[in-house]
């Protein structure tokens, strides 16, 4: 009935341009849906619309196959595409105030309506890099690190990924679903994750950064799944970038390749409203990193999802 509790399983994974980058990519993909059985997924960095197409209906299509469950898809946008797949019914789907950055799918969980925005922003001025010694925009080895907070936070707001939040949060005030989450891959760390326990950790040198998109998120009600269970960044920094693949070149998986990049980019968010209460949160990728050109094993306390 509508009043039982239920569990909810939810992921949000990125495909590296349309898992293009991986061999065998969308078999691997299947495999692990199909092992997982989640309720819904959302996905970004697809290539383009057609490509999302091609994906998600050839995985909802063997997920049938495979496991008798029937998945729907609904996906959006250009370069960048978001998309989501889920085994309840689709009310509807759309874009957030035109905004591809914000993509929305109400669906109906046993008679509770879920409003599930899937994200992707802006991956230029990477602001993280400028205490780590890189550029955000170029990428280039600077000739010393800037962990001078404002001139990260002034790099940081060039990239429209705050005017793409206020959009997002002016939508969700009209919102009225009974539970809102909002998952992507916001190419911007966290303000729960950059603080005075970590400043000397992963080459943050010094830097504490109020990161504006999770702090004007946490301003508006919403949080961080992944800080609700796990609060403390030094013991579960629950990395999802770089993340090793061994069958590439170490070159092909980072961008600053003399420093350690490591950081929580990739996100769960949700608005506490009594329907919905988090009960656990893993990192689906591997647990092994890049770190200074090299692969390394994470350490700390994260759980892993690792692949198949």
């Amino acid at each position: 009935s509508p009043a039982a509790a239920r569990d909810f399983t939810f992921l949000q994974l990125n495909l590296w341009e349309g898992i293009a980058n991986v061999n065998n990519g969308q078999e691997a993909l299947i495999k692990q849906l199909a092992e997982l059985k989640p309720d819904a997924v959302s996905f970004c960095e697809f290539t383009s619309e057609d490509n999302a197409r091609t994906i998600l209906s050839a995985v909802a299509d063997e997920l049938y196959k495979r496991t008798g469950i029937r998945y729907t898809y609904t996906c959006k946008g250009g370069s960048g595409t978001r998309g989501l797949l889920t085994r309840h019914p689709v009310l509807s789907a759309d874009a957030v105030n035109g905004n591809l950055w914000f993509y929305r799918t109400v669906i109906d969980f046993y008679g509770q309506q879920m409003a599930l925005y899937a994200s992707h922003a802006y991956h230029m001025y990477y602001a993280c890099y400028l205490p780590r010694g890189y550029d955000g925009v170029t990428w280039k080895k600077l000739p010393a690190p800037d962990g001078n907070p404002e001139a990260v936070l002034r790099m940081n707001r060039a990239s429209t990924r705050v005017e793409a939040v206020a959009a997002f949060l002016e939508e969700v005030a009209r919102e009225r679903a009974d539970l809102i989450l909002l998952a992507g891959d916001f190419n911007e760390p966290s303000h729960l994750d950059w603080t005075d326990a970590t400043c000397g950790m992963w080459d943050h040198n010094g830097c504490v950064v109020p990161w504006d998109c999770s702090v004007r998120l946490y301003d508006a009600g919403f949080r961080d799944v992944y800080r609700v269970l796990h609060p403390d960044p030094a013991t579960h920094p629950g990395f999802t970038y770089p993340a090793d693949n061994p069958a590439t070149a170490v070159e092909k998986l980072t961008w600053a390749p003399d420093a350690d990049e490591r950081d929580r980019i990739d996100f769960i968010y949700y608005l506490p409203g009594g329907v919905f209460v988090p009960k656990r949160v893993e990192v689906v990728g591997p647990s092994l990193s890049i770190v200074r050109s090299g692969r390394v094993r994470e350490t700390g306390e994260d759980a892993f999802i690792e692949p198949l």
